[in-house]
């Protein structure tokens, strides 16, 4: 739009003065178009994406270890909805569709933008493209919380897992922001490098407690490698109203994220209230990290991927990547869960192996592309 002015200005210096009142006019108009036009897209592209979000959710419904026919997802649909029908549904099918793909394609929607929003989020607060909740260590300090919590049995209430999940992740994050804090170099090379300590020593532990707990160990594996085998509606049903909550909250703040990347010093310099909002943001989404981790188990490099991608397409305002990341994070994860299975049919990979496969060799990318401006600092 800038562009746009100055160019007016270059040509309405060129005009005769009797024109200059319509060349005026006229560059007002293609201005506010401009705007109108990019205004629009960000209310048309929303709605895209939820239709083929929405399309790839259904057609994940007749994909797995037995393929379910139209007729029979048809049928199931009409009659738990009390609508007439000929159709006569096998409860074999009924409950392969209700009771274990419906919950886990919801599931992953939901954790997957929950985990790009955080992404988004982590990103934004230590202005750096390569930083992530799994990377920096959160999602491996709630796998602690929720791998003890698994082995003390904890696991057969709804809660049992969640509570002591939150408890981690927020002592995690308490003690990498202590690091950064009280370390001399408080840059975000050190913040990265204490959250991939902190993945390993987590994992060390969590590997002796799987040796310690064989009977656990398979559980325990599976689910630290991230799975939605074993999600309920139960679950959706906690997890939809604290998305929401944070994604509001989240969103309420990004206008103070986007000043705070222009640096500290000038966010502090405009009003905003540059520590308590880092706190309150951060603490924040790893509370909903420590839930999806708790239901979900650890699945990483999500928030790492699809931020970097919304970013290069839709610019860096967190209203657009928090808004962009909620379809691509939930696209991503849906995906992902669906290849996990339906490739080794009728076993089953872990989900976390799949963002993996991809978010890894992407993470190295990234670390080659940023390596001057990391000598810089």
């Amino acid at each position: 739009m800038l562009l746009i002015v100055s160019a007016a200005k270059v040509q309405k210096n060129n005009v005769p003065n009797g024109k200059k009142m319509d060349f005026v006019k006229w560059s007002l108009f293609t201005i506010f178009a401009v705007h109108n036009m990019r205004q629009r897209k960000h209310i048309l592209l929303p709605i895209l994406f939820g239709a083929i979000l929405l399309l790839a959710a259904i057609g994940a419904i007749f994909i797995g270890a037995i393929d379910i026919p139209f007729k029979m997802v048809w049928g199931s649909f009409l009659h738990r909805f009390h609508v007439s029908s000929d159709i006569i549904v096998p409860a074999f099918y009924d409950t392969t569709i209700w009771q274990l793909r419906l919950p886990r394609i919801v599931m992953s929607l939901l954790a997957g933008a929950s985990l790009a929003v955080c992404g988004c989020v982590f990103q934004s607060i230590f202005r750096n493209p390569i930083c992530d909740p799994y990377i920096l260590g959160i999602s491996s300090g709630a796998s602690l919380g929720a791998a003890v919590a698994i082995i003390l049995g904890w696991d057969i209430s709804l809660f049992g897992v969640t509570v002591p999940a939150l408890l981690t992740a927020l002592l995690t994050l308490v003690f990498i922001m202590g690091i950064g804090r009280f370390s001399h170099h408080r840059s975000t090379q050190t913040l990265l490098l204490t959250g991939i300590a902190l993945n390993f020593f987590i994992s060390s532990i969590i590997t002796l407690l799987i040796v310690v707990n064989q009977q656990s160990m398979q559980k325990i594996y599976f689910w630290t490698m991230g799975s939605l085998a074993t999600v309920s509606w139960g679950e959706i049903g906690w997890l939809i109203p604290v998305m929401i909550i944070a994604f509001i909250f989240l969103y309420y703040h990004s206008k103070d994220l986007d000043i705070m990347q222009m640096g500290i010093e000038s966010a502090k310099s405009i009003g905003v209230n540059t520590q308590r909002t880092t706190y309150v943001v951060l603490i924040v989404s790893s509370l909903l990290i420590g839930v999806v981790v708790s239901f979900c188990g650890v699945i990483g490099f999500i928030g790492l991927i699809v931020p970097n991608i919304i970013r290069l397409l839709f610019g860096s305002s967190n209203r657009h990547l928090f808004t962009y990341s909620i379809f691509f994070g939930a696209f991503f994860l849906l995906v992902a869960d669906t290849l996990a299975r339906t490739i080794a049919a009728p076993s089953e990979l872990p989900v976390g192996s799949i963002t993996a496969l991809a978010g890894a060799p992407y993470f190295i990318y990234l670390l080659l592309k940023n390596r001057p401006s990391t000598r810089a600092e």
